[in-house]
């Protein structure tokens, strides 16, 4: 597509826009004079959606009415509310997704069964510069088994005087670990510099290398399009709090290839993985089902799912098609914007859309306070140490005038006027 610089054309994309209608479903923030700021935080806690507090209260009221009785029927099978829309989300079959528990409790929990050191395999790979909490995770997890992470974590470093990975060197990386690499966990779109990695290539390659494979997807789930099952995955999780709008600490969900649904290895066992016909008799022994949700441990925290089923409903009504086809278009239009009048700017995030969500990383001259005098101009965005500051759009809820509006303030920003 070709993009103009003005404003009115700003206004045409609008007009043209198949999802402006959808900024209607969400609640939007403002400021202290009662005006809408420029929300562009989609990356770190998606807007709430309007029908959220309907969905809630329909679960307080069964609660007020009922009580424990709201458990029989209804809440004991609440997380299966979520399997078919999660699946549809992330390309799986239903029997291979659950939501539960928060997103790094269940990294440690798939990399307990997932990441199986020997003596010879040990290895484990990760992007450097991973989201910490995926960091403290594998290195925790290395220790548990007795090995050093100066010998067992390998980290995917960029080329000298570039900061995103080139797919061909990951796979290269994969190949030359071979028969000592154990498990690969990476993100599936990179938090600090926006790149989607190429899951289907890193996925053939460490199973050419006979190791497991994972992804945490919490910067990728309901942001770029997915296909864990046809990708031969081995296991993914990500949180619902980010693009998926389900509100500030929402459960995660994950993801367990059918492959592994006679698991017989390692696993942290709970009794709400526990065989649905044998559940309720108590017994000593665990007999799991044979889905993903034999990875679950607690019963459903069905107050903090029903904000995502909300969310859930309004992804199903528009699909992953229609929401990846604006989120291209917003960053290609951001991006042209920037780089016609802030030369000054520098985008850390890949140009090409097919690797890269709903994100550009910007690297400003003057960094820090200029993130900071945006946010006295009614930005809301992010920032991240040492030089970037995030801007993330989100397709149901933001408009291409927004995104010219964004660019017109940090242009007056580094420029001091």
């Amino acid at each position: 597509m070709t993009f103009k610089k003005s404003k009115s054309f700003a206004l045409e994309l609008d007009q043209n826009d198949p999802l402006m209608s959808y900024r209607e479903l969400f609640y939007y923030p403002k400021n202290g004079n009662g005006e809408n700021v420029l929300y562009l935080c989609g990356n770190s806690l998606g807007l709430q959606p309007k029908s959220v507090r309907s969905f809630v209260e329909q679960e307080l009221n069964v609660w007020e009415k009922d009580g424990v009785l709201g458990q029989h029927g209804r809440w004991e099978k609440f997380h299966e509310k979520l399997i078919n829309n999660s699946a549809r989300l992330v390309g799986a079959n239903p029997s291979e997704v659950v939501v539960m528990n928060a997103l790094t409790v269940n990294i440690n929990l798939l990399l307990i069964s997932f990441y199986q050191p020997s003596r010879t395999r040990h290895k484990i790979l990760i992007e450097k510069g991973a989201f910490p909490s995926d960091q403290y995770a594998v290195e925790s997890q290395i220790k548990l088994h007795g090995f050093d992470p100066k010998e067992s974590l390998i980290e995917l470093a960029p080329k000298r005087g570039e900061s995103t990975l080139r797919t061909e060197d990951m796979v290269e990386k994969i190949e030359e670990i071979g028969g000592e690499l154990a498990t690969i966990i990476m993100g599936g779109v990179n938090y600090y510099t926006g790149q989607a990695f190429d899951m289907e290539a890193v996925t053939k390659a460490g199973k050419s290398v006979d190791a497991f494979v994972g992804f945490d997807l919490a910067h990728a789930a309901g942001n770029i399009k997915l296909d864990l099952h046809d990708w031969n995955v081995d296991f993914a999780a990500w949180c619902t709090y980010k693009y998926l709008c389900a509100g500030p600490g929402a459960p995660s969900g994950i993801f367990v290839n059918e492959i592994h649904h006679n698991w017989t290895g390692p696993r942290l066992a709970g009794w709400w993985g526990q065989n649905k016909q044998t559940r309720f008799e108590m017994g000593p022994d665990f007999d799991p089902i044979l889905t993903a949700e034999g990875w679950q441990i607690s019963n459903a925290p069905v107050l903090g799912m029903t904000p995502l089923l909300a969310s859930m409903e309004i992804y199903d009504e528009v699909g992953m098609d229609k929401i990846r086809d604006k989120s291209e278009k917003m960053t290609g239009y951001m991006e042209f914007l920037l780089q016609k009048n802030l030369s000054e700017v520098t985008i850390m995030t890949p140009n090409d859309p097919i690797q890269r969500g709903c994100q550009l990383s910007l690297v400003v001259p003057g960094g820090k306070s200029i993130f900071e005098s945006i946010f006295d101009r009614g930005v809301v965005c992010d920032w991240r140490e040492p030089n970037v500051i995030r801007i993330a759009p989100h397709p149901l809820y933001n408009r291409y005038s927004e995104i010219y509006e964004f660019v017109q303030i940090l242009m007056q920003t580094v420029r001091g006027q």
